[in-house]
C-alpha cells in the first residue's frame, strides 16, 4: 500500500463555544478525497487546518515528508495548496499579480498551465483587472487556475463549484478527473456531495 500524501494524527481544534475535532486521525491518499458535511461542521476550518493556515491546539502533520513545526511552517505550506475564495486579501490586485505571488509561494507551479487554464476558464480579458471589479464566479477561475496549475503535493478546495457557469464545472470535473489517477498527489474537495463522475479515492463525513 502506498504511503499517505499527507498524515493527520491526533488533531485537536475548536472554538470557545465549540469543540470540533477531538484526536482526529486521517492518512490522506492520492487521488481526490471528498471532505462532506453540513453546514457548521468545520469542513473550511479543517481544510485550513490541513493547510496550516489555522493552528492545532495538539496534534501532529505531515506532508511529503515535511511534519508541520514552527521551523518548517514555510517548507510544509510549500506542499498544500490552499486559498480561501472568499478572502478580501486579493481585491486590490490583478489575477495577474496573484499568479505571481503564487508562483513564489509554491515553487512548483506551472505558470504555462496557469496561463493555459485562465483561457479554458474565458480569465484572459479580465487578467488586467482588480480583484473588486471581478463578479464572485470570475474570483473562483482565477482560484481554481492557480489550483490546479500549483504543483502541490495536497491541493484543497473549498467548494469549487460555487458560482460557476455550466462550461466551467465542465473543465473542472474534467481536471478531477485526471486529478483522480494521479499516483503520488492529493486532492481535498470540500463540498456537500461528490462531484459526478469523479472515483474517489476517500470520503471523510464530518456529519450534520
Amino acid at each position: 500500500m502506498a504511503a499517505p500524501v499527507l498524515h493527520a494524527r491526533q488533531l485537536c481544534f475548536g472554538y470557545p463555544q465549540r469543540k470540533l475535532f477531538t484526536d482526529w486521525d486521517c492518512a490522506l491518499p492520492a487521488g481526490v478525497t471528498l471532505l462532506q458535511g453540513g453546514e457548521g461542521t468545520g469542513k473550511t476550518t479543517l481544510l485550513r487546518l490541513l493547510a496550516g493556515d489555522l493552528a492545532a491546539q495538539s496534534g501532529t502533520l505531515q506532508c511529503a515528508g515535511v511534519t508541520l513545526n514552527l521551523s518548517t511552517h514555510k517548507a510544509y505550506q510549500e506542499q498544500v495548496f490552499c486559498t480561501d475564495p472568499r478572502s478580501g486579501a486579493f481585491e486590490s490586485i490583478t489575477p495577474k499579480q496573484f499568479f505571481a505571488q503564487m508562483a513564489d509561494r509554491y515553487p512548483r507551479l506551472d505558470s504555462a498551465l496557469v496561463l493555459e487554464l485562465a483561457d479554458d476558464l474565458a480569465l484572459t480579458p479580465h487578467l488586467e483587472k482588480t480583484f473588486f471589479m471581478l463578479s464572485t464566479g470570475t474570483k473562483r477561475k482565477v482560484w481554481l487556475a492557480a489550483a490546479f496549475a500549483s504543483g502541490a503535493a495536497v491541493t484543497l478546495l473549498d467548494e469549487p463549484f460555487a458560482a460557476l457557469d455550466k462550461t466551467s464545472i465542465g473543465l473542472v470535473v474534467e481536471l478531477l478527473q485526471e486529478a483522480a489517477r494521479h499516483p503520488t498527489r492529493a486532492w481535498v474537495l470540500a463540498d456537500y456531495a461528490p462531484p459526478q463522475g469523479v472515483p474517489l479515492a476517500l470520503t471523510i463525513d464530518l456529519g450534520g
